[in-house]
């Protein structure tokens, strides 16, 4: 653990070499799971596992994105091998996005995610009513 004891079996930071340790500090993971975790990358990864789309596709899709949002959230997804980009040679150039066998390893979770979210909304707005009104 911290003063480098090795964590007791099952515990969630017991890993093997070729794994990452998302608690660990310096530890690579937390960059990606805050990619993923991000409500863009979320939105995009779950609309091109559907199907392949392209930017204006996308934008039109995922509402209140903006042109320059939809870019980088594009293009870090990308960098990460979970999107590829494919430009038609045309006039105009068509550019599509499709998710990647890595991203769509993702598309599950994420689906579960944005599925309890949309379902546990209310409840949640309660309690953040609850919570607002006995601390204010």
């Amino acid at each position: 653990m911290q003063d480098g004891t090795p964590p007791p079996p099952g515990h969630p930071r017991e890993t093997d070499a070729a794994r990452g340790d998302a608690y660990a500090r310096d530890c690579p993971t937390r960059q990606l799971l805050d990619r993923v975790g991000d409500k863009w990358s979320v939105l995009v990864l779950q609309l091109l596992g559907a199907a392949p789309r392209r930017f204006s596709a996308l934008k039109r899709e995922i509402g209140g994105i903006s042109q320059k949002m939809l870019s980088q959230t594009l293009r870090s997804l990308e960098r990460d091998g979970l999107v590829t980009r494919h430009v038609e040679p045309s006039v105009p150039v068509k550019v599509s996005y499709a998710i990647t066998p890595l991203g769509g390893e993702l598309v599950g979770a994420l689906a579960l995610m944005i599925d309890w979210a949309e379902r546990r909304m209310t409840t949640v707005l309660a309690a953040q009513r609850r919570y607002d009104t006995s601390a204010g």
